[in-house]
Order: structure tokens, then C-alpha cells, then sequence
């Protein structure tokens, strides 16, 4: 008999005062549990209300029919994507540990084992002054990283108006150069605005980095079809400096992301295997990168299970630029799974010893001691 979907449940973790990370445990008849990360901080209990609504697509289904299972999912909004996203890691996850074999194994086969990285230092930067950012990027610097991600533009919000907007601005280009400055001029440097800018206000502060040199710029404007046109520009304005533009962390399935490839609105597409549709799905977004001719670096800032995913992923896709890190938020990211991660050395993640699976579980003492909640589960 196949072996089937048994019991699925979504359990939350909060880890910081502003972060929880949701995981689903999915279990199968054979008694093997995968795991998918379903994170949307401030949205559990969203999230775990799409569970209520669609377990019955997932339970009962076979292991093995990942396709079936897909294509009854819902993905019409971001808690749907995130839970159905989940399930179909998780589902991946049971597939390669009943078969023996790592999950890149299933997405085609291990093309590379060791994965380029950057550190993300953005919630570990509790100091929001320069001087705050300096030292956070110091950390990350002396843990052997070379390319670093920050998000400087606190309070910035598009709705403003420019002389609000202008004092918001100059501080976050202060806390720029002060990395710049701790971390030489040699070493990348990504900016994340997510989307608090204006267009001309985005244009404005790409004329005032250029001497910064940054690596890319990433979600400056809001992503709708009605700011095509503008991203476009945005990006010909920072090729012209050498700058890249990043984008699309929240895009869903590959339609979300076939406009922006069409209308050469970035230069680097972000999916985010919590959001995307699930690792499958981000390989097919991957092959359609591949068509326009757009880099394929995953968003990967939460908990380790999308890591853990993320990784796999990056091992099997063809092309790869860097894959991000939220860098020593906390170390529960660590504990969790029982400190099973591959390390990171030098900035790149050695995965030459991959385990079964996404090579890693989630630890039920470590759930117990943070005081774990079961947002849901389904009926015996």
C-alpha cells in the first residue's frame, strides 16, 4: 500500500519579541515526519485558519502525489501561499527520508555542496544608529562573511510626504556608509528598503550611494503591475552605477513572478520557498529565470527549517547568485534542530555530508522549553 498523509499540525515558536516562526509537522502512515516552514509573522492564526480549511486536500493524499496535492492547494493570498508552501516542503521532506536521499536528490540531483552565503544583520541590529549597524556588520565580518545585508530606512513609509520623507532618508544613507566604512571597500553590500520609497525619492538616494558602491538595492517601491514601468527605470538608473536591483521575497507561484520578468523590472528575483509555492515549484520559477535571463538568489531570513529547505534547493538549482542569512537573530535558530545545520564557514554553508531528507528535525525538547504553541492540528 502507498504510504499516506496521516496527521499534519502547525506549531508556532516565538524567538525574539518580534519574531515567530511557524513550522508544520507532517506525519505519515509509515510513522516518518517532514517538516515545512510556514513563518508569517503578525498571520498565524491566518495561516492556521487555511489549515482548518484545506487539511482535507493534504490527508489521506499519497506521499508521492505532490503534483495532486498541489493543484488543489490554495495560493490566492500570502497565509494561503505560506501554508500550502509548507505542506509541500514538508511533503518533499517524507519523500526523501522514506527513499534515503537528501531532498536536493529529488530536485534533480546535487550540482553543487557548497552554498554561498550573505549575513543579513538586520534584527540582530537592536542599536539602530550607525554606530549600531557598524558593529553588527563587525560581527558578521569577524564569522568570515564577505557580503552583508542591511535595512537602514526605519520609519520610511511611501504614504509620507517629502519633508517628512527627506530626514528618514538621510538617516538610513548615514547607517549605509558606516557599514561601508567597517567593512572596506571591497566586500558586497546589499541595501533592503523594503518598499518604503517613493520613485524619485528612490532615484534620489541611488544618486546619493553611488560613491558607496553597492551590490544591489533591493525593494525599493511597492511590486504591483502598476509599477512596472517605474522598477524598470529604477533599475536602468542603478545598472548605470553598477548596482544591481533585488526584489519579488513575496511573489507567489510562477505567474507572480512572470510580469516583473517581462518587463525587465530587476536584475536578482528573491523567492522565498515559505511563500512560493514549495521547492518544486521554486525550481520551475528558477528555469523561467533562466529563460529571461534574471539572477535567482533565495530570501531565506527566518527560522531553520526554511533553511534547511533553502539549502537543498541551492544545491540542485543550476544557477545560483548568493543565498541570504538572517544572521544571529537568536540561537534558538540553532537549537531547534538540535544544532544539526550544516556549518558556515567563510560565508559558505558545506552541505558534502547531507543527511536523508532536509537533514534536519525539529527538537521537541526545544519546542517544550520555549513554550511551543500548536496553532493547529487535524483530527486523529
Amino acid at each position: 500500500m502507498p504510504d499516506t498523509i496521516q496527521h499534519l499540525d502547525l506549531v508556532a515558536v516565538s524567538v525574539t519579541p518580534k519574531t515567530v516562526w511557524t513550522f508544520l509537522r507532517l506525519t505519515s502512515t509509515s510513522g516518518i515526519t517532514g517538516y515545512g516552514e510556514a513563518t508569517l509573522t503578525g498571520q498565524e492564526k491566518a495561516v492556521a485558519a487555511v489549515a482548518a480549511r484545506f487539511s482535507g486536500a493534504v490527508v489521506g493524499a499519497s506521499v508521492s502525489a505532490g503534483d495532486v496535492v498541489f493543484a488543489s492547494l490554495p495560493f490566492g493570498t500570502i497565509a494561503e501561499a505560506a501554508f500550502s508552501s509548507a505542506v509541500m516542503q514538508a511533503m518533499l521532506d517524507v519523500q526523501a527520508r522514506t527513499e534515503g536521499v537528501p531532498v536536493a536528490s529529488l530536485l534533480g540531483g546535487t550540482r553543487r555542496s557548497a552554498i554561498p552565503t550573505y549575513a543579513n544583520i538586520n534584527r540582530r541590529t537592536l542599536d539602530r544608529s550607525p554606530a549600531g549597524f557598524a558593529a553588527s556588520v563587525a560581527a558578521a565580518v569577524t564569522a568570515g562573511y564577505d557580503a552583508f545585508k542591511i535595512a537602514p530606512f526605519d520609519d520610511l513609509t511611501p504614504a509620507m510626504d517629502a519633508a517628512e520623507a527627506r530626514p528618514l532618508i538621510a538617516a538610513g544613507i548615514t547607517r549605509i556608509e558606516a557599514v561601508r566604512q567597517e567593512i572596506g571597500p571591497d566586500r558586497r553590500m546589499m541595501v533592503d528598503c523594503h518598499w518604503r520609497f517613493r520613485t524619485d525619492w528612490a532615484l534620489s538616494a541611488l544618486d546619493a550611494l553611488k560613491s558607496v558602491g553597492l551590490y544591489w538595492f533591493e525593494c525599493p517601491i511597492p511590486e504591483t503591475n502598476e509599477t512596472l514601468a517605474d522598477l524598470a527605470k529604477l533599475r536602468a538608473h542603478a545598472n548605470k552605477q553598477d548596482c544591481l536591483l533585488a526584489g519579488l521575497e513575496m511573489a507567489v507561484l510562477r505567474q507572480g513572478f512572470r510580469p516583473f520578468l517581462e518587463a525587465g523590472a530587476y536584475d536578482v528575483m528573491m523567492p522565498d520557498v515559505k511563500y512560493v509555492g514549495g521547492p518544486d515549484e521554486m525550481m520551475r520559477v528558477a528555469e523561467e529565470f533562466a529563460r529571461y535571463g534574471a539572477t535567482f538568489s533565495p530570501h531565506n531570513p527566518s527560522g531553520p527549517i526554511c533553511h534547511a529547505h533553502s539549502l537543498q534547493i541551492c544545491a540542485a538549482v543550476p544557477d545560483l547568485a548568493v543565498l541570504g542569512l538572517q544572521y544571529d537573530e537568536t540561537a534558538r535558530f540553532d537549537e531547534l534542530v538540535a544544532h544539526g545545520l550544516p556549518l558556515i564557514e567563510g560565508g559558505i554553508a558545506d552541505l558534502s555530508a547531507m543527511a536523508a531528507g532536509i537533514g534536519v528535525a525539529l527538537s521537541s525538547q526545544a519546542l517544550t522549553a520555549l513554550d511551543a504553541t500548536i496553532l493547529w492540528k487535524s483530527e486523529p
